[in-house]
């Protein structure tokens, strides 16, 4: 294994003219990990390494070696505060959800904050601004945008492609002496004439550890024809941690010959979406539960494959038994093994065949009709063929069209379908209020999806199939203070804060002034929290002020928040 790594440190060194760096650890803690690279994620592969920080923000995070800061993101979302170091061997190290930036680089954006009038800022810097040396402190750590916990992520990347490499082959302080672990194992017959078992549905068989090594509980020799693909629900683990990360290689092997195996070392932002065809995304939307898949949808691009025989597909017809393993290794070497057995057995099998309205193909852009929708999708919507179905029923007066069932929410879309839902007649005031929504038909819960209002008809990009129907915003968006009580007196001295929340479009923007002033508000998304830090530079303290906070959701509904107070 570690000659594995020395030929990918040499590929690498290659791409980026020859150089050499060794890295050291961006904190000087214990370093242990909570999340690994391309570990799967909804709808995307996880682009580094989480390093975890005792439970706690504001851990010191030092630049991982000699370079300079080239980009600086803040955002209420993602990554939220995040720094990106260019280094000269052509990688780019990331450190995510920060708490803070170290002072002169928080100057440097507050100004520009100022100037543009917003938090959330994007800002590509000169290579001469902030240059960095190797364990010079930059940041402290955190838990901003949509981080579920307080941690460091942590990238490496190749500059000039932006593509995430595994930093796990750098010189981090990382231990790992535990292989992976195999929970299930998944079979799915793969034509109208195979079976698992003699039955049509994919089948999971659980998985043990007896003596030392992994088997399929009891041992069974399983019955399969026809056209049969495999899958493994597993996860890895690093020393001091319990949490389940992703495998970084799996490999299958029939009757002794590989047939399969894929490896985790880097991979293209635009290729995470794959992430829904690499698995088996009906049994994650209905169970939970993610299987890596050992055979590819023909519309599946993505990268990480070594190698693949006949897309993954096994041909089981021959009436004999077959050997079967999965070989699960992580990057430091450790390996897992599960072998079984599977005996080719013709029977017969029902299978219920369910009628669909439309064929849609993988490999080109496809339309659907009907009197009161319209769908457009585009080219690489979809991975595979979807025999398409439709219906619509009647819905409460709340919705403003019929509740359409488009397909089923288990067969996921790549790209964005253009959706266009017929209206009833509307007002012409209420016409910019109206959206997609989807719809909970258990509970009839509903959530927005978007869209706009034109000729009577509502039209929106959607992400996902389910039921979608369209209804008005029409309520404003919610402000609570927290900091100001009787809009005059303030319960906290260095700032002012809101819970902003909005019951369905979404927020769009908010704007906060002092004495007429713009004024600088933080943003954290996932708690729908506002916070102004008052600030001497910009603002006479001393005086009483005014001040009003204006937030708009999506649909241009306005709420207004105005108070006096002496600061």
């Amino acid at each position: 294994m570690k000659y594995i790594a020395f030929i990918f440190f040499i590929i690498i060194s290659l791409i980026t003219g020859g150089q050499t760096i060794e890295y050291t650890s961006p904190v000087k803690i214990p370093v242990f990990l909570s999340g690994s690279f391309a570990e799967l994620r909804a709808n995307h592969f996880h682009s580094g390494i989480d390093i975890k920080t005792q439970g706690v923000t504001g851990v010191p995070v030092y630049s991982v070696a000699d370079g300079y800061i080239s980009r600086i993101v803040v955002s209420p979302t993602g990554f939220g505060l995040a720094l990106y170091i260019n280094h000269s061997n052509g990688t780019t190290s990331v450190y995510g959800h920060l708490e803070s930036f170290r002072d002169d680089i928080a100057k440097y954006v507050k100004n520009i904050q100022y100037e543009r009038k917003s938090f959330r800022v994007d800002l590509q810097v000169s290579k001469d601004r902030f240059p960095v040396k190797q364990d010079e402190f930059i940041a402290r750590s955190g838990n901003s945008g949509s981080s579920g916990g307080p941690h460091l992520h942590f990238e490496i990347r190749d500059t000039q492609t932006e593509e995430p490499l595994n930093p796990l082959h750098y010189s981090l302080p990382v231990k790992d002496n535990t292989p992976p672990r195999i929970y299930s194992l998944m079979i799915t017959s793969l034509n109208e004439y195979g079976h698992v078992d003699f039955q049509a549905e994919k089948k999971t068989f659980p998985v043990v550890f007896t003596d030392g090594k992994y088997q399929i509980q009891n041992n069974p020799i399983i019955p399969v024809y026809g056209m049969v693909g495999y899958a493994i629900q597993s996860s890895d683990f690093f020393d001091g941690s319990n949490n389940r990360c992703g495998v970084y290689s799996i490999r299958l092997f029939w009757d002794g010959e590989l047939w399969y195996s894929f490896t985790m070392d880097r991979f293209s932002f635009p290729e995470g979406r794959y992430v829904n065809s690499h698995t088996d995304y009906e049994e994650f939307i209905t169970t939970k539960r993610r299987f890596h898949k050992t055979w590819i949808d023909p519309g599946n691009r993505l990268r990480i494959y070594d190698y693949v025989r006949n897309n993954g597909q096994l041909r089981v017809t021959d009436g004999n038994i077959h050997m079967v393993r999965f070989e699960l290794k992580d990057l430091h070497g450790n390996t897992s093994i599960l072998d079984f057995r599977v005996e080719s057995k013709a029977g017969q099998v029902e299978r219920t065949k369910i009628p669909f309205n439309q064929l849609l193909k993988y490999e080109q852009a496809n339309r659907f009709r009907e009197e009161n929708i319209r769908i457009d999708f585009p080219e690489k919507t979809f991975y595979d063929n979807v025999e398409f179905t439709w219906k619509q029923k009647a819905a409460s007066e709340k919705f403003l069209s019929n509740i359409h069932v488009v397909h089923r929410n288990t067969i996921p879309l790549h790209s964005s379908a253009r959706l266009s839902l017929k209206t009833k007649k509307l007002e012409k005031r209420l016409q910019e209020k109206a959206l997609l929504v989807t719809v909970d038909t258990l509970t009839q819960k509903i959530s927005a999806a978007g869209g706009s209002f034109d000729s009577g008809w509502v039209t929106g990009d959607i992400r996902s199939f389910g039921n979608y129907a369209v209804a008005l915003d029409t309520v404003p968006p919610r402000i609570v203070p927290l900091s100001i009580r009787d809009k005059s007196a303030l319960t906290e001295s260095s700032r002012i804060r809101f819970r902003i929340s909005d019951d369905l479009s979404g927020i769009k923007e908010y704007v906060g002034t002092l004495n007429g002033k713009w004024a600088l508000f933080e943003y954290d998304a996932k708690t729908d929290m506002i916070t102004h830090y008052f600030d001497a530079e910009r603002f006479e303290l001393g005086k009483r002020h005014e001040f009003v906070l204006k937030v708009t959701d999506n649909k241009g509904n306005e709420s207004i928040y105005e108070a006096s107070f002496w600061k």
